[in-house]
């Protein structure tokens, strides 16, 4: 008659899963399809990244103006001001983009509610072209008289 022995404790520890750290074993399942919901999310906003900034770019007007003319424009347009520039690279420790802004025309509150007027496609190249067309205007207005 064969003898056996006991498990020994290490024998026993090597038989158990490890789980993570504050995993019990009653929500191991659960945890485990939190995480993948987790993962498949955040790699649907990866992707959906990927692919609507480009679009946007495209719909604001690239390639007939650079990144640093839209973001001019758009400073321009949002907050009423033609003289708003873009700052890039943007100044390390400085204050944030719109503080002390007064031109805004915005209702501020927890979802602020623009008052500028929707861009449409390619808006900004229209917009752009506009303000050149003026400002050649007033420039050889000026000079001629």
């Amino acid at each position: 008659m064969a003898v056996s022995n006991p498990p020994s404790e290490i024998e026993q520890t090597a038989r158990e899963e490890v789980l993570p750290e504050g995993t019990t074993a009653y929500y191991k399942g659960l945890h485990t399809w939190l995480r993948r919901a987790i993962y498949v999310c955040l790699f649907a906003l990866v992707v959906e990244g990927t692919l609507f900034v480009p679009f946007l770019v495209v719909w604001y007007g690239w390639p007939t103006l650079s990144m640093h003319e839209i973001c001019d424009e758009l400073q321009k347009v949002m907050y009423s001001d033609e003289t708003r520039q873009c700052k890039y690279p943007y100044p390390l420790l400085s204050p944030a983009e719109a503080a002390g802004e007064k031109t805004s025309q915005d209702t501020w509150g927890v979802q602020p509610k623009p008052h500028y007027p929707r861009l449409g496609f390619r808006q900004l190249v229209t917009i752009h072209q506009q303000r050149l067309a003026r400002d050649t205007q007033q420039h050889n207005g000026t000079g001629s008289r």
